[in-house]
């Protein structure tokens, strides 16, 4: 992105560009070669550009930062895509302030969402990018928050960024290159294994990483933390500075519940019983499945699957409890025969360890019928099986 964009970002910034904003707040993007073409009419047409795009990603971005922030905010194509939700970032930034964080260093700022979250969460934020464009829009993001008080936002190389003066750094490196997503952690920007030495560096630090990281790519003194929002696992951070280093946790947003581990062994598989439960992502991506188990007494049903069964319901906000009615070996037609006879026009299909597409598989059923129906395919002492119920 060359000087060109920097200045027509600096444009919306001006008198005609707010109005722009404000007349496209509600616009219909299936109408924007007709909104363009009367825009222009009025206004340069590169201003006109710059406010569509803009005005289009606010709309993208209402998902990750609600509507009273996101049309308020600036935001570039990228930084949508790569920042992280308010919900998690806010909590992150109170986790933070938690440790005594007074002043923290975010390398790799992208637009400023995190810096916004530990803005308000009361710290004072040094945010670093280095591409002119996306620091220019953190900078008014900054602004139009009433936060610039509290960030300052510097356009550099992460790397040669003095840390020192600070409580905490928090990293979130790229995690796409040309290609799409980048799976290894070495392959981040700057790569994985700079940010932990800069983590290293000040008394507390927080790197975003891939939830799909392996565990082995994990440092011996850092805490793995796995967040899901809504049930959706969004990211994974590993802490320094904490008091449980070599832990793994859980968080599930947005009740706040957190399961620290306490390293269990995988309880031992048995027959499914009258209950199952599914657990969080969160949960799983933490290797945590025992500790939930322990929790609620119960088994796994095979040794390679992440679901839990017991005899009796306990609930808890770590799992999702299905109440089963069938457990039978994984068979089509006899499928098809107890839906019919049961009158079953909705059903949830659920999967783990089984090469079923659940949706190739809903057409061959041929749902109809006035009752729903859970159908977990996975399976049982390493058989094929499929679980009928309905959730707790």
């Amino acid at each position: 992105m060359g000087h060109v964009d920097v200045d027509a970002f600096d444009s919306l910034l001006g008198d005609e560009g707010q109005a722009l904003l404000s007349a496209l707040r509600d616009y219909d993007p299936a109408r924007e070669l007709a909104t363009a073409t009367r825009l222009r009419r009025d206004h340069p047409a590169a201003l006109v550009s710059a406010a569509l795009t803009q005005a289009q990603l606010r709309q993208r971005a209402v998902a990750k930062f609600g509507a009273e922030d996101a049309h308020r905010m600036y935001f570039t194509p990228h930084g949508v895509e790569q920042a992280t939700r308010t919900s998690v970032a806010a909590y992150r930034a109170d986790r933070m302030a938690g440790f005594g964080v007074r002043g923290v260093a975010d390398l790799c700022c992208g637009i400023g969402g995190d810096a916004i979250a530990m803005a308000r969460a009361g710290l004072t934020v040094l945010a670093v990018d280095r591409d002119p464009l996306t620091c220019a829009v953190a900078r008014a993001n900054a602004d139009a928050l009433g936060l610039s008080q509290l960030i300052e936002v510097r356009c550099a190389d992460v790397t040669g960024v003095d840390t020192s003066s600070y409580d905490a750094v928090f990293v979130d490196p790229a995690r796409r290159g040309g290609r799409g997503r980048v799976f290894d952690p070495e392959a981040y920007s700057p790569p994985l294994s700079w940010a932990i030495e800069a983590a290293r560096t000040t008394p507390h630090a927080a790197l975003k990483i891939a939830p799909g990281v392996p565990h082995e790519a994990v440092p011996e003194d850092a805490e793995a933390e796995w967040i899901s929002d809504q049930g959706n696992v969004k990211e994974a951070v590993l802490w320094f500075g904490t008091a449980r280093p070599g832990m793994r946790r859980s968080t599930l947003l947005p009740s706040g519940h957190s399961l620290l581990g306490a390293q269990l062994p995988d309880p031992e598989p048995g027959p499914v019983g009258r209950w199952l439960y599914e657990p969080d992502g969160a949960v799983i991506r933490a290797h945590l499945v025992a500790d939930v188990a322990a929790r609620i007494g119960g088994r796994l049903i095979d040794p390679t699957i992440a679901y839990i069964t017991a005899d009796e319901l306990r609930p808890t906000p770590y799992a999702t409890a299905y109440e089963i009615t069938d457990v039978l070996p994984f068979n089509l037609k006899k499928l098809r025969a107890l839906l019919r006879e049961r009158e079953v026009g909705v059903a949830t299909i659920k999967k783990r360890g089984s090469a079923i597409e659940p949706e190739q598989l809903r057409k061959k059923l041929r749902l109809e019928g006035r009752n729903a129906c859970t159908i977990l395919l996975t399976r049982s002492a390493g058989a094929p099986t499929m679980l009928l119920g309905h959730p707790a």
